[in-house]
C-alpha cells in the first residue's frame, strides 16, 4: 500500500494502543502458569497474533473475549508441525527458551525479515543450561529438543538483544535446578529486561537480580494464573506525541509516566527539544512548537531512533544520536533506512558506526520513502509528512505489525493522506 501525506493540521485525542512488549510477556507468563489467566486490554496486531498461533500449537488454549483474552496454560504438548513466528522477533526468541519445556522436537521458523536476525547467543546460553538446540548459522530456523530443562549457569552478551536475557528469565523458574545468568556488559535496552521482571512478578515469580541487571538467580518455582492489565505502548505513542509537536495539538491517553518502558524517554526528549507538553495523570498533551536540535543517547531506547530522527529533520540545528548500533539489526537496518529516507527529502545526514547526525531543514524535494517492511520506519516518516507534506510511503501497510489502525487514527486527527491500495 502507498500512502501520500500532505502538510496537515493535527488536532484531537487518541488512546495509545496496548503495549506490544507487555502483551507478549503476559502471554508467555500465562502460558507457563497452571490454570486460567485473563489478559485485559491486550494488543491485537501481527506480532501478538503470531505468538498466539505458536502457543496454540503447543497446547495453550486462548479464548478471545471483548477486550480480554483468557489463557489456559501449564500443559504443553509436542507440536505437530513447525512453529511459525512470522516476523515477530520477541515471539521467536521467547519461545526458543520456552520450547525447552515442550516435549519432543520444536522447530521455530521465521518470516523473511526475521530469518536474517541473530539468535546465536541465545542458543549458546541454552546449551550451557543443558538444552539440546541449534540454529544453523546463528539465525532462524531454530530447533529445540525439550521436555526436560535441567538449568544451571549461563552467560551471554548484553549488547546484542535484551530479548535473549528475557527469554532465559521467562523459562528459568521451571528449570529443575534453577538458573543463574551472568551478562557480559554493557546490557543495552535494560528497561525491556525490567519489564520482563515486572511481568513475571505479577504471575508470582520472584527473581533475584543485581542492581545493574547483570546477574540473576532464579530458583525453581511455579507461575500462578493471574489477571493482568496491559498498559499503553510508549513506543507506538511516540509517533502521536511527535505529531503534536510538529503538526498542531495531540492528546494521548492511556500512557503511564511511571512505566518501566524505556521508550517513555520520548517525553524527556521532546521537552529537551522545546516542545510544549502537559502531563495530567495518564494523559499527555503536546502542542506544536519551534523545536531545537538535541543530543541524545538511545542505548536504552533504540526503537525511538526513527521517531527522533524524524523530529530532528524538523528541528532547528544539528541533532546527534548515539547508542544506535543495534538499530541495524531490527526489522530493517534502521540506521541506513532513516538516513536514506531523510536524504531523499534533501536533509543532511552524517552516519557513523554508533552515531547519526541530522541537520534539520525544510525538505528540498518531494520524497519517496521505502518503508523497508518496517513498521517504525513507516510511522516515523509520517511525522515530516505532516510537518512539510510531499511524502510518499511505499509499503505503508507494515504498520499492522504493532499498530494496525495507525493510518485511520492519523486521518481522524486531521492528517491529509491519500491511499493507493
Amino acid at each position: 500500500m502507498k500512502i501520500s501525506i500532505s502538510a496537515s493540521n493535527i488536532r484531537g485525542n487518541v488512546i495509545a494502543p496496548p503495549s506490544k512488549s507487555y502483551t507478549l510477556r503476559a502471554l508467555i507468563c500465562a502460558a507457563l502458569a497452571d490454570g486460567a489467566s485473563r489478559l485485559v486490554h491486550p494488543l491485537s496486531a501481527d506480532d501478538t497474533e503470531a505468538a498466539k498461533a505458536v502457543l496454540g500449537k503447543i497446547g495453550v488454549d486462548i479464548k478471545c473475549q471483548a477486550d480480554s483474552w483468557m489463557v489456559a496454560g501449564g500443559r504443553f504438548r509436542r507440536p505437530d508441525g513447525d512453529l511459525y513466528c512470522a516476523d515477530s522477533a520477541a515471539t521467536l526468541r521467547f519461545m526458543t527458551a520456552v520450547c525447552s519445556l515442550v516435549p519432543g522436537e520444536s522447530r521455530l521458523t521465521a518470516g523473511t525479515t526475521l530469518a536474517k536476525r541473530p539468535v546465536g547467543p541465545l542458543i549458546d546460553a541454552l546449551k550451557q543450561l543443558g538444552v539440546p538446540c541449534a540454529a544453523g548459522d546463528g539465525k532462524p530456523p531454530v530447533t529445540v529438543h525439550g521436555g526436560k530443562f535441567k538449568g544451571g549457569s549461563a552467560s551471554l552478551p548484553g549488547n546484542v538483544s535484551s530479548q535473549f536475557v528475557s527469554s532465559l528469565l521467562l523459562a528459568a523458574p521451571l528449570a529443575e535446578d534453577g538458573v543463574r545468568i551472568s551478562i557480559t556488559p554493557p546490557l543495552e535496552s535494560r528497561p525491556y529486561v525490567q519489564m520482563t521482571l515486572d511481568c513475571m512478578h505479577k504471575f508470582s515469580v520472584q527473581v533475584e537480580s543485581s542492581p545493574d541487571l547483570l546477574k540473576y538467580e532464579v530458583r525453581r518455582q511455579q507461575y500462578k494464573a493471574a489477571e493482568y492489565i496491559i498498559e499503553g505502548d510508549w513506543s507506538s505513542a511516540s509517533y502521536l506525541l511527535a505529531m503534536g509537536a510538529v503538526g498542531g495539538e495531540v492528546t494521548v491517553e492511556n500512557l503511564d509516566p511511571g512505566s518501566s518502558q524505556g521508550d517513555k524517554a520520548v517525553l524527556d526528549f521532546l521537552k529537551d527539544m522545546g516542545a510544549d507538553i502537559a502531563v495530567e495523570n495518564n494523559t499527555i498533551t503536546v502542542k506544536k512548537s519551534a523545536l531545537k536540535a538535541i543530543k541524545a543517547d538511545l542505548s536504552d531506547c533504540t526503537d525511538l531512533l526513527p521517531t527522533m530522527a524524524a523530529l530532528a529533520a524538523v528541528a532547528d540545528g544539528a541533532s546527534e544520536f548515539t547508542g544506535i548500533a543495534r538499530a541495524r539489526i531490527k526489522e530493517s537496518n534502521r540506521v541506513a533506512a532513516v538516513r536514506e529516507g531523510l536524504e531523499n527529502m534533501g536533509i543532511v545526514v552524517a552516519e557513523g558506526e554508533d552515531k547519526l547526525t541530522i541537520t534539520g531543514s525544510r525538505p528540498s524535494r518531494r520524497a519517496v520513502i521505502d518503508c523497508k517492511d518496517d513498521h517504525r520506519i513507516a510511522m516515523a516518516f509520517s511525522i515530516p509528512g505532516v510537518a512539510f507534506g510531499d511524502i510518499l510511503l511505499n509499503g505503508a501497510e507494515c504498520v499492522a505489525k504493532t499498530f494496525p489502525t495507525y493510518w485511520q487514527e492519523l486521518e481522524r486527527l486531521g492528517g491529509v493522506i491519500q491511499r493507493d491500495e
